[in-house]
């Protein structure tokens, strides 16, 4: 005996098609109203972590060439946006006034696959789930940085 597909309870992973609507109009509610936050706050956290994750693998030559420049960084299904500068001192918040010099827009599965080492940003770019705008050679700066470096994020049990 078969039993039709829409009488059967739904797998683990899938959700009801009544729940999997809805819970795309709260993603993108959410999305919408944190679009509208300030952008400080997850600048500042982002400048801190890069302070102690990135700058100290950084070498002299990339620091230079990436002093003072604006670097905006959006995580488009979550609707954050950064705005980063690096100075003698490290990572800080850039204002948010103006075009940044570098926008690089890509959902946060795709900031992660790059900083745990499993794509790079070549990859990413191809398949178009990473964006870059603005100036490519400071975009090539940080390519080449992030690809000298190797990955900056590893989980607990599981190899980089």
């Amino acid at each position: 005996m078969t039993i039709p597909r829409e009488t059967m309870p739904p797998k683990r992973h899938e959700l009801p098609p009544l729940f999997e609507s809805l819970g795309t109009h709260l993603r993108d509610g959410l999305r919408q109203v944190v679009a509208r936050l300030p952008i400080e706050p997850p600048s500042f956290v982002l400048a801190r972590v890069l302070d102690r994750v990135l700058l100290p693998r950084l070498a002299h030559d990339t620091r230079q060439a990436l002093q003072g420049r604006t670097v905006e960084l959006v995580i488009s299904d979550l609707g954050i946006r950064v705005r980063l500068q690096l100075d003698y001192a490290g990572f800080r918040v850039a204002s948010s006034r103006g075009e940044a010099e570098l926008r690089i827009l890509a959902p946060a599965n795709s900031y992660i696959r790059l900083m745990r080492g499993e794509d790079d940003a070549d990859r990413l770019f191809f398949e178009r789930a990473l964006v870059m705008e603005g100036d490519t050679e400071l975009g090539l700066i940080l390519k080449n940085a992030l690809d000298a470096i190797g990955p900056l994020l590893t989980w607990p049990g599981r190899p980089a």
